[in-house]
C-alpha cells in the first residue's frame, strides 16, 4: 500500500501514521462495521470520483443494517471526500471510507459504544492485474442471506471471502467463485460475476450477492447498448457453459474470466460482449462516455 499525507478521521484531516483506533475497539473484536470501496480517476477535465454518491448512500444503509448512528451526515463525508482527494493531490486511486464501533465496551452488543468514521485514499492500480483470470469453486458457500444482511457492506461479512481466498494460495487461480447456500453461483470473494449465453447477459439475482455498484453500472451501459440482461438463478454447470464471463467490482472494474475448475469458457480469449462492455465502463470512469458523465463528482 502506498501511503499518502493525510487521512480524514472524526472529522480532522490527520497524518497518515497518526490515524488510529484503540486496540479494544468493538468492530476490531466482533466484526460490526459498514465501509466502501470508491475509486477516483484521471478523468477528462481534471481527477473525478466515480459514483461517489451511489457509494455514500450504501454506506449509510450498511450503518443502518447493524444499527450503527453515524456521527456525521452524507454531505459532511462527501465534502471530506472530495477534499482528501485534493489535500493528498491523488490523481488517480481508491477511497476507504468506514465507520466502526469504537473503544467504550466489550460485549457482543455495540449499543454503547462510541462511533468512529475514517475516510483513507491511496494510489491503487489493477485489483486483478490479469488480462484474464482463472477461478476455483470454493468449498465455502456464500453466507445465507437469512444469517446476515447480504446486500450490506459490513466488515464481518468478508470472513466468509477470506476463507475463499485462503484456499487457492499457492496455487494457480487468481480468484474463487462461491455459491450460494442452494448450489447456484453467487459472488467471487469481492466481485460480482457475469456470463454471456446467446448474446444476452446473466448475472446472479439479488439475494445472497452484494448488490454491487458496477455490477449496477455495468447492467446499466448492457441496456443502454440493446444487450438484455437476465437476473436469475445461475447453476454451476450452466457457468461452464457460458460463452463469456467476468467479473465486476470497484476495485476489479471489468475482469474477463479464462476458466472456472479448469474448464474454459468460451475461447479462452476475452470476448466480444465483454470487451464491449468493458471499454464502454473504462471510457464511462474517465468521462470519455457523456452518457455517464452524471457519475463523475470533479475534485477540482
Amino acid at each position: 500500500m502506498d501511503a499518502t499525507q493525510e487521512i480524514w478521521l472524526n472529522g480532522d484531516f490527520v497524518p497518515w501514521g497518526e490515524a488510529r483506533v484503540h486496540v479494544l475497539a468493538h468492530t476490531l473484536h466482533y466484526g460490526a462495521g459498514a465501509f466502501e470501496g470508491v475509486r477516483a480517476y484521471r478523468a477528462e477535465g481534471g481527477t473525478a470520483i466515480f459514483r461517489l454518491d451511489a457509494h455514500l448512500d450504501r454506506l449509510f444503509y450498511s450503518a443502518a443494517s447493524i444499527q450503527m448512528p453515524m456521527r456525521f451526515d452524507r454531505a459532511a463525508l462527501r465534502a471530506a471526500a472530495i477534499e482528501l482527494v485534493r489535500r493528498n493531490r491523488l490523481e488517480e486511486g481508491y477511497l476507504r471510507p468506514i465507520a466502526l464501533f469504537g473503544y467504550g465496551v466489550m460485549c457482543v452488543s455495540p449499543e454503547r459504544a462510541p462511533v468512529d468514521v475514517a475516510i483513507a485514499c491511496w494510489p491503487w492500480g489493477a485489483y486483478l492485474p490479469h488480462e484474464m483470470v482463472d477461478l476455483k469453486i470454493s468449498r465455502y458457500p456464500r453466507i445465507p442471506p437469512n444469517a446476515t444482511v447480504a446486500d450490506a457492506k459490513l466488515t464481518g461479512n468478508y470472513l466468509n471471502g477470506i476463507l475463499a481466498v485462503n484456499e487457492i494460495r499457492g496455487t494457480r487461480y487468481h480468484e474463487v467463485l462461491l455459491l450460494d447456500a442452494c448450489g447456484n453461483v453467487a459472488e467471487g470473494s469481492g466481485e460480482n460475476v457475469f456470463f454471456v449465453k446467446g448474446g444476452a447477459l446473466h448475472t446472479p439475482r439479488l439475494g445472497a450477492i452484494l448488490p454491487g455498484i458496477t455490477r449496477a453500472t455495468v447492467m446499466e451501459i448492457a441496456r443502454d447498448e440493446g444487450i438484455e440482461v437476465v437476473e436469475r438463478d445461475i447453476r454451476p454447470g450452466e457457468a461452464l457453459a457460458a460463452d463469456e464471463a467476468f467479473f465486476t467490482g470497484t476495485a476489479a472494474e471489468v475482469t474477463p474470466i479464462r476458466s472456472i475448475d479448469d474448464r474454459v469458457i468460451g475461447g479462452g480469449e476475452v470476448g466480444p460482449i465483454t470487451r464491449r462492455l468493458r471499454g464502454i465502463y473504462l471510457d464511462a470512469v474517465r468521462g470519455r462516455e457523456a452518457r455517464y458523465r452524471r457519475f463523475l463528482t470533479a475534485v477540482g
